[in-house]
């Protein structure tokens, strides 16, 4: 076995929020470790999204999804802006396909004013028209802060700047036990060889790993570490340009926000994700859905041409409720949650985990302050 090797703070996962998490430490400056299973970073949840900013307005008052979302959004688009990052506010329309609908979308415009979100408009059939002539809806609500950023340029840069300030990263690598010590943590770590790795701090960022790599944490009271459901989101690729500018989304579903037409910064287009409760881990797009597809985007987009959809690819949401749970908040445990100094667990970091990564980097950075 290898010599150990040590850090300050081992942050576990090359994800989005791993990474923009690396990032913030760094800049401290602490001497920072990321571990990531992948051969690379940002290989697993990150890239599998609708890589949209979101404005802030689904989450309820004061929790950590608005909190760091809001505060997220306004970090990522300046430092999108700062390093060159590229990025778009498409701005977004969350449509009403009938009246009653419509007061889900006046409950969302009273929800987005009390997480300060302040530029929702709400709009008429005929002033949707005016914005989007293909669209056939009752109203809609219109959120110009919305926009979509390139992912990998993101993690890419996020990952230069951890590296600028020092940090080191170890790929391939998994973390096969860990003890807390009551002084820092011993990892045994496995990837060419196996190594023996200590710390003062553990982040962990592992995202759909992050309850078992938890369950595995030797002196961690298993109360404090939730259950993990798989939740897959399959999206549908458009050939060709859509008549949209906007970004379109329906109203919330459980489990997510409906199947919704995102654009990426080329133009192109693709629908989803849905919502499929699984049991293990699976990136197949069953051709199969198609058909639940185009019902639930005829709704909104009635000259949807028919077979024109193809399967893309799908994303797994990082879940820590089941199916017929309400929505969970972030968890981002700390010493006074779970009584272990010096870890940090993050729980449940789905959607919109890419909006507000900053903001998580930003809480957990003050949380080991």
């Amino acid at each position: 076995m290898s010599r150990p090797e040590s850090a300050q703070v081992i942050v576990v996962g090359a994800g989005v929020v791993g990474l923009a998490v690396a990032r913030a430490l760094a800049q401290i400056p602490v001497e920072v470790l990321i571990i990531e299973a992948d051969p690379s970073f940002g290989m697993g949840t990150s890239v599998r999204g609708s890589s949209v900013i979101h404005a802030g307005l689904y989450y309820s008052q004061n929790t950590l999804k608005a909190r760091t979302c809001v505060r997220g959004r306004q970090l990522l688009y300046a430092y999108a802006a700062r390093r060159g990052v590229a990025v778009r506010k498409t701005g977004k329309l969350i449509v009403a396909c009938s009246s009653q609908e419509l007061a889900e979308l006046e409950r969302l415009q009273s929800q987005a004013q009390l997480n300060g979100v302040e530029d929702l408009r709400l709009l008429t059939r005929s002033e949707v028209r005016d914005l989007e002539p293909a669209l056939a809806v009752h109203a809609a609500l219109l959120s110009p802060s919305t926009g979509i950023i390139d992912c990998h340029a993101l993690m890419r840069t996020l990952f230069d700047d951890a590296r600028t300030s020092g940090a080191r990263a170890m790929f391939d690598t998994r973390i096969a036990a860990a003890h807390a010590t009551g002084a820092g943590f011993e990892l045994t770590i496995c990837g060419s060889e196996s190594a023996q790795v200590r710390c003062q701090m553990l982040v962990n960022c592992a995202g759909l790993g992050s309850v078992e790599l938890a369950r595995n944490i030797e002196g961690l009271d298993q109360r404090h570490v939730p259950r993990a459901y798989l939740c897959k989101g399959s999206y549908f690729a458009f050939p060709g340009r859509v008549p949209f500018r906007h970004l379109i989304y329906p109203i919330p579903e459980p489990g997510g926000l409906g199947l919704h037409l995102t654009l990426d910064l080329a133009g192109a287009a693709r629908f989803g994700p849905d919502a499929e409760w699984i049991e293990s881990l699976s990136y197949d797009v069953d051709p199969r859905r198609v058909g639940q597809f185009e019902r639930a985007i005829s709704r909104y987009w009635p000259h949807l041409p028919r077979g024109a959809l193809r399967p893309a690819y799908a994303g797994v949401r990082p879940k820590i409720v089941g199916p017929e749970a309400p929505p969970a908040d972030f968890r981002i445990d700390a010493e006074l949650d779970h009584g272990v100094p010096g870890l940090i667990n993050l729980f449940g970091i789905e959607s919109p985990g890419l909006t507000a990564a900053l903001g998580i980097a930003e809480h957990v950075a003050l949380l080991l302050k």
